[in-house]
């Protein structure tokens, strides 16, 4: 399939279709209840991700750029839009779960009328400047696709009763690479994103930067390895916390990463399959920085700068999990915000949050690169999030 990141001008059309179907298709195995839940203000109804992602073509391509275009609901900007405040105003995040209308049965009609004046306004000649536009919606979309996956998770995995999403959805397997962690030389590398594909605002300018000799390992930490931590008394033991995370461990009572269920003394983790036993030898997944740090803290190690993971990202494998970094999301050096709403896409969140690298196993495929620069705060873990160690 082709990827909204490698979309040329003679295509576009065809990978919105693409793009858009995709949406529908993750939607696709949901009931009509499913749609609307919001357990906690990070996750966003499914029925809202299909509202909103509409949005972006209607407010940003066919309202400015296409001639005698009908609005299909002014309520529709203050109901979908995100966090764009040149735009207007909007339903506050917590509030997203309250909607109960617009039905899902008309925000599906919303996607059906935007997608046919899409699909008419690119039977005709489009400038650069729209092209890039469109080519930038197909990414954010993408980006929701994710969400969707990590909230319709977290939906069903709150579910007193641990419901299934799909018998269908396969989880990919990641094999263990034989020998010791990957060793660099220190000297100057270049980071950032180089080529003449899309990017987004967030990778540029590439620049060089000084790194001290350093290891990596080639795997992911494991369920079976952080098992460990947890029966060794890493929720229990301070010293290998920072103190927010220590004060939110105790807050929170945490003692093991999302979704595991210790159940007649057997550890379960909830799946799209539903509840099943903890697979040791997969990937750890749905884990705090805090978590991460300590697990590192503990084993004497820590975790890969965001310039380290991308030095040595060409030899290991990565894709499972979006992978903490130890590295604060700032600008790169240059980083301009573009004019107007599509100026608060990255910027604005450049504080208080750390970067995340790789990929996870619901990215869209060829969505993500070595470059991207994926950010969340230290506390969260609905996100497909896990850990690699350096030192």
């Amino acid at each position: 399939m082709e990827t909204a990141a490698q979309t040329t001008s003679t295509d576009i059309a065809d990978c919105y279709i693409k793009v858009r179907k995709r949406t529908e298709q993750i939607c696709s195995p949901l009931q009509t209840e499913d749609y609307v839940v919001q357990p906690i203000a990070d996750v966003s109804p499914p029925k809202w991700h299909i509202g909103h992602t509409t949005w972006f073509f209607e407010t940003f391509i066919l309202k400015p750029f296409f001639m005698g275009y009908q609005e299909y609901n002014p309520d529709y900007n203050y109901v979908f839009n995100s966090y764009y405040e040149t735009v207007g105003n909007r339903v506050i995040r917590t509030d997203r779960g309250n909607l109960s209308r617009p039905t899902v049965i008309e925000i599906y009609r919303y996607r059906e009328y935007v997608d046919e004046a899409i699909e008419k306004f690119l039977c005709g000649e489009i400038s650069d400047e729209i092209r890039e536009l469109m080519i930038l919606g197909l990414n954010h979309e993408e980006q929701h696709q994710e969400l969707l996956y990590t909230d319709i998770k977290y939906i069903l995995g709150h579910n007193p009763l641990f419901p299934a999403y799909s018998r269908n959805y396969v989880s990919p397997k990641v094999k263990k690479v034989d020998g010791g962690f990957i060793s660099l030389g220190e000297g100057i590398y270049e980071i950032g994103y180089k080529g003449e594909g899309f990017c987004f605002d967030n990778e540029l300018n590439r620049h060089k930067v000084y790194l001290n000799a350093f290891e990596i390992s080639p795997n992911l930490v494991t369920n079976g390895e952080y098992l460990e931590f947890i029966e060794s008394g890493g929720y229990h033991d301070f010293r290998h916390w920072h103190a927010e995370g220590w004060d939110w461990v105790k807050n929170n009572k945490i003692e093991a990463p999302l979704y595991w269920h210790l159940i007649d003394e057997e550890w379960h983790h909830y799946t799209y399959h539903g509840l099943e036993p903890l697979s040791l030898k997969d990937p750890v997944c749905h884990i705090s920085y805090f978590e991460a740090y300590a697990y590192a803290a503990r084993k004497g190690l820590r975790l890969p700068t965001e310039f380290e993971w991308e030095a040595a990202a060409n030899q290991f494998t990565w894709g499972k999990s979006w992978e903490w970094t130890e590295s604060s999301y700032l600008p790169y050096p240059g980083f301009a915000k573009a004019p107007g709403a599509i100026g608060e896409y990255n910027g604005k969140f450049m504080v208080n949050q750390k970067v995340l690298r790789g990929a996870s196993e619901v990215t869209p495929p060829g969505h993500s690169r070595i470059t991207y620069r994926n950010f969340f705060q230290t506390h969260l873990r609905w996100q497909f999030t896990g850990i690699r160690l350096a030192k």
